[in-house]
Formats: structure tokens, C-alpha cells, sequence
């Protein structure tokens, strides 16, 4: 990768980040795992209480970088239809014509997955895993770049369908934005004395730079030890009996893609064995299923993933 595209991606993300922090106060963490995710063409799956900032955050980066933003908000009676699309006849033209779902945009919200039946949730999740959805025999691709944010309540059960195994693996990673500490939400309240920070935010990236960002992400150098180290740590989610269920193939894409991702945030050419360390919770955490089953909390499956990194071996790389 040349220095000098290297170094304008990164200058690019620094800007995109102190944008967003401009709506979304104490949670740095949270918009380095969104950018993340980002421009690794990933989806995100946001497992939280209501109030927490979900909305405005994915509303913050669709203002940031000219994207266009939908939600969706999922209920038991939420048709594929109402998110894909359907033809509808035209008594005039004496044709049917396509009438566009709210899947066909850039950043699409989809709140509270988890209230919709599974025939609804396969509908959305294949689509933003393939990028494409046919309707009545005519296949239709998504724009591009696309991203999903789906978010669920894990406190609430009554009235939900669970997303299966197979349909949280789509997603990229899992993460919690959780509440801020007192300090930072007085900070919160004074921001928003007057009026809400995203009615002042302006864009600051425009959907060539992201997806130039994209491009770039994947030329990232990663050593084939730490390809095996990524591997070495899914596979130990396999073996361990703490695990009912491990993480498979795609979780070790994601971690390498989110490896390389980070580095370029931390303003590398290079991924080192910590971006792997720093990404293995929300890569993996929604994938595993310990032994005590799938009803166990956020925290006990992080406290699993921790328990994995601390028992594979790091590798020691040399970067020349």
C-alpha cells in the first residue's frame, strides 16, 4: 500500500470520528467498532435497552457521509414485503411496477429484529448478506455500500422471536452501547440545551471516500502467525467445553477483516496481535452459545471470549 493513500485514509477516518463524536458523547469505543464495521462492509447488531443513543448514532453516520437513511420499526405483523418491496399494478400503463422497499438504502435501521416473525428476519438477513433480493422473479441489487443496524432488547423476551444461530453469524459484530457515566451525561444534557447536535452536523465524507475506504481496508498487511492465531482462537471456542456451540469459518473472516479494519484506525499498515484481541468480543460474542445455553447474558459470554484469548497463545510477529 503506498504511504501516502495510506495516510490520507487515515487522516479521512480521524475527521469522520471527531464528526460523530460531535453527536455521540463518551462512547469512543462504540464509534471506533461502528467505523470498523463499516468499511469492512459489515452489519452491526446492537443488543441493548431502549434510550441508550442507537438511533442517532446510525442517524450520525449516515449525515457524516451523505448516506441515506431509513428505519424500520419491527413489529409481529412486519410482512418481507413491507421491507423488500412489491410489485404493484398501474391501472393506467396496464403493467406492474416495482414500488421500493426501505431496504434499498445505504444505512438501513432495523429496530427491535427481534419482534418480527422468522420469516421477516430471514427476508431482511438474506438480503444484506447477499446484497441483492428477487421479487417475483426479478432480481433487484441493493446500493451501495450497505449496511444494516439491527437492534434488539435483550432484557425483553415476551413477544419476540429469537434470531437463530445461523442468522447472528451474519452479522459482523455485536456490540452493547450501554449507559454513560454521570459526568458525560450532564455533558449529554448540556449539548443538547438548545437543540439536538444532529440538527447542526455536516458531512464530512462523501459514498466515494467510503467506499475508496473499503477498497483500502483490504490491503492491510496481516502476517499468515496472526492468520493463524485468529484461527487458533475460533477454534478453541470448537473444543472448549465451556461451549455448546463455537464459532465457525465466518467468525474467523470477520475477525481478520476487523483486524485489518483496526489497524488502519490506530494508523497502521500492519495488523499486530492486540487489533485481534481488540476485536474478538464483538466478533465472536454473539456467535458462541456456552454450555449453559443461549439464555446466558452478554456479560458471561464476554467473560468466555476472555477466557479463550487468555489461553491462545499470542504470536510474535516482527513487522519489518
Amino acid at each position: 500500500m503506498k504511504s501516502a493513500i495510506l495516510n490520507e485514509i487515515i487522516e479521512r477516518i480521524k475527521v469522520l470520528k471527531e464528526n460523530i463524536k460531535k453527536v455521540i458523547i463518551g462512547k469512543d469505543e462504540i464509534i471506533d467498532y461502528m467505523i470498523v464495521a463499516l468499511i469492512s462492509k459489515g452489519n452491526v447488531l446492537l443488543e441493548d435497552v431502549p434510550g441508550v443513543g442507537k438511533t442517532v448514532l446510525a442517524k450520525a453516520f449516515a449525515e457524516s457521509i451523505e448516506l441515506d437513511f431509513k428505519r424500520i420499526q419491527f413489529t409481529p405483523d412486519t410482512m418481507p414485503s413491507d421491507i423488500l418491496g412489491v410489485n404493484v399494478f398501474n391501472p393506467k400503463t396496464l403493467e406492474f411496477e416495482f414500488k421500493p422497499g426501505p431496504i434499498f438504502t445505504n444505512i438501513l435501521l432495523a429496530d427491535e429484529i427481534n419482534r418480527t416473525s422468522p420469516r421477516t428476519q430471514a427476508g431482511l438477513l438474506e438480503a444484506m448478506d447477499e446484497g441483492k433480493v428477487t421479487i417475483d422473479g426479478v432480481l433487484y441489487f441493493l446500493p451501495k455500500p450497505f449496511m444494516v443496524i439491527a437492534t434488539q432488547n435483550p432484557r425483553e423476551h415476551f413477544g419476540t422471536y429469537p434470531l437463530p444461530e445461523s442468522q447472528l453469524d451474519r452479522f459482523f459484530i455485536s456490540l452493547s452501547i450501554g449507559y454513560l457515566p454521570l459526568e458525560k451525561e450532564v455533558e449529554m444534557l448540556e449539548s443538547q440545551r438548545l437543540y439536538h447536535p444532529l440538527e447542526k452536523i455536516e458531512p464530512v465524507w462523501k459514498k466515494e471516500d467510503l467506499l475508496r475506504a473499503q477498497d483500502i481496508v483490504k490491503e492491510v498487511y496481516i502476517d499468515r502467525d496472526i492468520l493463524k492465531y485468529i484461527v487458533n482462537i475460533t477454534d478453541a471456542t470448537r473444543k472448549d467445553s465451556n461451549f455448546s456451540l463455537g464459532a465457525g469459518p465466518r467468525a474467523s473472516i470477520a475477525l481478520m477483516r476487523g483486524s485489518q479494519a483496526f489497524a488502519l484506525l490506530e494508523g497502521r499498515e500492519y495488523v499486530i496481535p492486540e487489533d485481534v484481541i481488540k476485536m474478538a468480543i464483538p466478533v465472536l460474542v454473539h456467535r458462541i452459545v456456552p454450555a449453559e445455553g443461549d439464555n446466558t447474558t452478554r456479560s458471561h459470554r464476554e467473560e468466555l471470549v476472555k477466557d479463550i484469548l487468555k489461553k491462545v497463545k499470542i504470536p510474535k510477529v516482527r513487522i519489518l
